[in-house]
């Protein structure tokens, strides 16, 4: 294994980068769906081999476009494929859980060397270091190796399926009557939007409980009734855009992105307006700040951000996350989208990511 190739990727230029990651764009939703199937046909050969020939393509691409860290995580998945279609190995969850992270740390990877970001927090190393033993692997072995792998690059060891996330209970005992009428509010206009689209469904509930917990193992620094209204009011701008804008799949052109990013500062001026509702019109109007400065709509960086919106901003992605591979077929588990929100330390307030990190923790064990 090449280690300097992985901690620092050579990238011969920006437009061969650019096709890689197009390709990859391109790719990775037919490999997710196509998973997906098989977890229900788990001796289909001709989805096997799909996922054979679209492996070997990302990692052709990678050779193509001299990415040598594409070829170095694609490779040892591929031989992994071939010996399933082969049908040396059979169908394992857990071996797919591996594959599906090590697809994640590569998009992550790339859309990382796009951007001009290091790469150091994704653990390419351990990630390829798992899965060349994964590939090599005696069939009675994969589970155990796979579940090494996934500890080893995310800090999680997979213990089963998590339980379903239940609403907690509302923040409204700590508030005034008036407090709770207006919570009360906020909440029938978060239900309405999630009415908009199945895949909305329970999202105010399972983003509440998050952020209520998180705070909570936190110390409370921020006031949970206020919380609790930003969690329900933060996506209500989206109301005042059109319907085909917020549901689009793919890519975005500037024109829309930039519509896009008018939602929280919609939402936000509707609680300013609104008697003792600042601190949480904050929270909304900053939830898409990141710490290193690259969010909107003011492009705030480190402590420029309110800690509410910090956290808020976890929640939403790790929601936002789960619902992108949902679309693509194929539920995202709880620990790969917990790896995810672990390895965009440059997005995520590091101090709230470990409370974060404590509930779910919390959540798989139970």
């Amino acid at each position: 294994m090449d280690v300097a190739a992985l901690l620092q990727p050579r990238i011969p230029d920006k437009e061969s980068l650019q096709d890689f990651a197009d390709s990859l764009t391109d790719l990775a939703p037919l490999i997710e769906r196509d998973i997906g199937r098989l977890k229900h046909s788990p001796g289909d050969g001709a989805l096997i081999a799909n996922l054979f020939r679209a492996m070997h393509t990302i990692k052709g691409d990678a050779a193509l476009c001299k990415i040598d860290m594409g070829v170095m995580v694609a490779h040892p998945i591929e031989t992994l494929l071939g010996r399933l279609r082969g049908g040396e190995i059979g169908f394992s969850g857990m071996v797919v859980e591996a594959v599906l992270l090590a697809l994640d740390r590569l998009e992550l990877a790339t859309e990382a060397l796009v951007g001009g970001r290091s790469v150091n927090h994704l653990k390419l190393v351990e990630l390829v270091g798992g899965l060349e033993e994964l590939s090599a692997a005696p069939a009675g072995k994969l589970d155990e190796k796979a579940v090494h792998l996934v500890e080893a690059v995310t800090g999680f060891r997979p213990t089963g399926a998590a339980q379903p996330i239940k609403r907690r209970a509302s923040a409204l005992v700590r508030s005034s009557e008036s407090d709770a009428a207006d919570l009360r509010f906020f909440r029938s206009l978060a239900l309405r939007y999630e009415a908009l689209s199945p895949q909305y469904k329970g999202r105010s509930d399972r983003q509440l409980r998050l952020a209520l917990e998180t705070n909570e193992v936190a110390g409370k620094p921020v006031d949970p009734v206020q919380l609790e209204a930003a969690v329900y009011m933060h996506d209500i701008g989206m109301f005042f855009l059109p319907e085909s804008l917020w549901l689009k799949g793919g890519k975005l052109s500037e024109e829309e992105r930039r519509l896009l990013r008018d939602h929280s500062s919609m939402g936000a001026g509707l609680l300013e307006r609104m008697d003792g509702w600042q601190a949480a019109a904050e929270m909304v109007l900053q939830h898409h700040e990141m710490v290193d400065g690259g969010g909107y709509p003011r492009g705030l960086k480190g402590d420029q951000i309110v800690p509410g919106a910090k956290l808020l901003a976890i929640i939403d992605t790790f929601e936002a996350v789960t619902l992108k591979y949902a679309q693509h077929g194929e539920q995202r588990s709880l620990v790969r989208a917990i790896a995810e929100i672990n390895a965009c330390d440059n997005q995520f307030a590091p101090e709230w990511i470990a409370h974060f990190n404590a509930v779910i923790r919390h959540m798989v064990e139970s």
